[in-house]
């Protein structure tokens, strides 16, 4: 087999929860990437499928592995894939163990981070948001945080994704900054659905509460706000300010981010939607049009649509995203085929459910 049609052994951290089991759902339909070993520190040996019933068809024998198999799997194979949906805090220390092994084996492992462990380039900005101890900080300089769209090159062998939040934000906003179409104060609003809360029961993800509601939480406070902040100015070169006021929607998947701002001079909407189709010209997953998008439109998939709306002074840019798919595994995906040369819609390009 060429390198071109050989399978990439691939590996998932934190294998439980919802944006582990979308990777799952994702490489189980990648044709290169093929699944190594799946770690769970609570669940080693019990059946992948057990967790994720609705993933049988796809790995009936799997099994969930230890940390000791996963290394071992780290240091056998002189090429892999990466994954991280360890939680927040988890993650770092996670993989650097699994690169300390592979440094020592000689292998070369890609890794991407859907946690938050590395999206902040220092320690200290990182422990200012999370109140405690980055958990390998010696690692920080070997990532990048970025989505896909905003960063041609990766510069570093690893990759963070940006949460769901900010990537839904920073595709509005990145384009109004970088081709200096607003003021550098912009108003956000967006809202998710229960799935971003992860897959332990909360007061706020509890169905009988969410159903049929709406409501905001930590207005103005979000720990996502100076992650958007710092990408953005990475993105655009363009220091902004950002007001954020996040909201828990009644439905499971999918994010609405309606982004604010001055503009800089006088423009017509056409003129607006033309600079974002512009912009995004060659990111298949975008699509900007003249309609508000929809979340039944992209649910499931890994596209954003985005809508552009002005009265002439000021501008909305409306964004929404699969939170699990393109607000994580799916941009994780989508970064992996990069990192290992491989075309970036590789396996991502099914369209939306439609009618979750």
């Amino acid at each position: 087999m060429s390198a071109a049609t050989t399978p990439i052994p691939t590996i998932v951290l934190g294998g439980t929860g919802y944006v582990a089991g979308e990777l799952l759902r994702l490489i189980a339909g990648h044709p290169q990437l093929e699944l190594a070993g799946i770690l769970s520190d609570s669940q080693p040996g019990e059946p992948v499928a057990t967790a994720f019933p609705h993933l049988a068809p796809a790995y009936e024998l799997t099994r969930f592995a230890s940390q000791a198999e996963v290394e071992a799997l780290i240091a056998r194979h002189p090429v892999s894939a990466v994954f991280s949906a360890a939680p927040h805090g988890a993650s770092a220390a996670l993989i650097d163990k699994l690169l300390t092994v592979a440094e020592a084996a000689g292998t070369t492992p890609r890794v991407v981070d859907i946690s938050a462990d590395f999206r902040y380039a220092t320690d200290a900005a990182y422990a200012a948001v999370y109140k405690h101890p980055h958990g390998a900080p010696a690692r920080l300089p070997q990532f990048s945080c970025a989505v896909p769209e905003h960063l041609a090159v990766a510069p570093t062998p690893h990759i963070a994704h940006p949460g769901c939040f900010a990537t839904a934000i920073l595709l509005a906003c990145v384009p109004l900054l970088k081709l200096g179409l607003v003021a550098p104060q912009l108003y956000v609003t967006g809202v998710t659905g229960s799935t971003g809360s992860g897959r332990k029961p909360t007061e706020g993800t509890h169905h009988p509460l969410r159903h049929s509601d709406l409501y905001a939480y930590n207005a103005l406070a979000h720990r996502h706000t100076p992650e958007v902040a710092a990408c953005a100015l990475a993105a655009s070169g363009l220091a902004a300010e950002f007001n954020f006021v996040p909201h828990s929607g009644p439905f499971a998947r999918g994010i609405h981010a309606t982004v604010q701002a001055q503009l800089t001079a006088p423009r017509e909407a056409a003129e607006l939607v033309k600079a974002f189709q512009d912009f995004y010209a060659h990111s298949p997953f975008v699509h900007v049009g003249a309609q508000a998008p929809r979340i039944k439109d992209v649910a499931g998939s890994n596209y954003a649509r985005l809508s552009v709306a002005t009265n002439g002074r000021s501008v909305a840019v409306m964004s929404v995203i699969d939170n699990l798919n393109k607000g994580a595994a799916g941009g994780a995906v989508q970064w992996m085929n990069r990192l290992q040369g491989l075309p970036e819609t590789l396996g991502l390009t099914a369209p939306a459910a439609g009618w979750t």
